[in-house]
């Protein structure tokens, strides 16, 4: 509701073109919201806004812009203010500005960024995708471990307007390698004529540039940091990420393995802005191998349609024991996953798994096998004999499915796949087939068909 009266007043001091009031009555909201509330405005409207607001704000505003917004002001402004957008961001926000952006609107943002501006991108943007190097800022205070510490903050207050964080302060060697943090705090607490590598702390914990970003948030989420060093395999500081940066990271792994468990290629487009031919292109894929492997199953009932022409009620009982297993394989898949994905479940962890979901697999099969008897033999009363057959199937399908399950996911990162590709959909396909033609052997032996 808040939103939806700033929205109205701005609109109406738009229409009335109160553009000093407009920069007083968004100079007292947040950046996310001044953001959020340009997303709802027309296009025009929208440049109009930007170009209102104060140097220094515009450019945090225009960090929280959708991609399309951000391209649509780019190509609004002249060469030189195109600059200014690039020169003002944070190095890593403006590294993923032109990863975002197409070639012509990089070019335009590039030849007319300064020189430090440039060098800084040109090196982020060398490194791997989603690598540390990738998503690090270079805006960080360093020290010399000579400084003292009135000389240190003098520093901060020459250079901390420009840099991401100064809560934590990174110290130098005359290599540049990293040799100790030290945080704000104990600067202001220290005497002035004290040496920084006197109150140091030395043991540091950094990232190197080429670990991937889901390793970068496990590190955080290990040691709760907000700020932590990136170094090259010289040790030499080259930037650092922050925990805002990992936050997106992890929306993002967790958007894209959300979408290869639902057997779609994975976007970084929101769902509204894509187009359908685009949507179309991510999920058919997936979808024609699913379909073309689907049709073992077609081949397994066909194979046995002798059979069930005899005893023709085995057919009512096949979705509910596919159903069964599928569901079985997918809640242990994503369990699975998750562990992979937080490094609770490793490859020498294989044997206590299995050996658990074995277990767990006997008692939920039990349990429905069990429930599922009294159902054939009070309601339905299809005999004793066909009734032992559909629920001896079901246990051995639970059974199946939670291994594969399992199984699957880990022998998928063992050998370098993402786990999630081996979620539901896929394992739903192996484990269908594989309780068929268990449920046609338990036919064959107990029915005598």
């Amino acid at each position: 509701m808040e939103n939806r009266n700033e929205l109205e007043e701005l609109n109406r001091l738009l229409s009335a073109k109160q553009y000093t009031n407009i920069r007083q009555f968004l100079s007292e909201i947040n950046e996310a919201d001044i953001a959020a509330l340009m997303e709802e405005l027309e296009a025009e409207a929208m440049l109009k806004v930007y170009r209102i607001l104060p140097k220094s704000l515009a450019a945090d505003v225009f960090s929280y812009l959708e991609t399309d917004s951000q391209e649509s002001i780019i190509n609004s402004l002249s060469d030189k203010e195109a600059g200014g957008v690039i020169d003002n961001l944070m190095a890593d926000d403006a590294a993923d500005l032109l990863e975002e952006m197409p070639a012509n609107v990089v070019e335009k943002l590039l030849a007319n960024a300064n020189p430090d501006t440039r060098q800084a991108l040109n090196q982020l943007l060398r490194y791997p995708e989603d690598s540390a190097g990738s998503i690090m800022t270079v805006e960080y205070v360093s020290l010399k471990e000579n400084l003292t510490v009135d000389q240190a903050i003098e520093r901060i207050r020459a250079v901390g307007l420009d840099s991401e964080t100064i809560n934590i302060c990174y110290v130098l060697d005359p290599r540049r390698e990293l040799v100790g943090t030290v945080a704000l705090r104990y600067l202001l607490l220290s005497q002035g004529d004290e040496i920084i590598a006197d109150i140091m702390h030395e043991n540091v914990i950094s990232i190197n540039t080429l670990m991937d970003q889901e390793q970068v948030a496990a590190q955080f989420k290990k040691y709760d940091f907000t700020a932590m060093p990136v170094v090259d395999n010289e040790n030499r500081l080259v930037g650092i990420i922050t925990v805002d940066d990992i936050v997106d990271i992890m929306e993002e792994e967790t958007t894209e393995d959300m979408e290869k468990m639902a057997a779609i290629v994975p976007s970084d487009k929101p769902y509204m802005r894509m187009a359908v031919i685009e949507t179309y292109k991510k999920r058919i894929p997936w979808l024609l191998l699913l379909m073309v492997s689907a049709t073992f199953t077609g081949a397994i009932i066909a194979s046995f349609e002798e059979a069930l022409s005899v005893y023709a009620v085995l057919v009512a009982f096949i979705p509910m024991l596919m159903d069964t297993g599928g569901n079985a394989g997918g809640q242990v898949s994503v369990t699975v996953i998750r562990g992979l994905s937080l490094g609770e479940i490793s490859y020498r962890d294989v044997p206590g798994v299995v050996w658990k979901e074995i277990r767990v697999a006997i008692l939920c099969g039990g349990t429905l096998a069990a429930a599922n008897f009294a159902k054939l033999m009070l309601f339905d009363r299809v005999g004793i004999w066909v009734s032992a057959t559909v629920c001896l199937t079901l246990v051995a399908a639970v059974l199946i499915a939670m291994l594969v399950g399992c199984l699957l996911p880990i022998g998928a990162k063992k050998i370098g796949f993402d786990p999630a590709v081996m979620a539901s959909p896929f394992i739903t396909t192996i484990v269908d087939a594989l309780s068929l033609l268990v449920y046609f052997r338990f036919a064959t032996i107990l029915l005598g068909i």
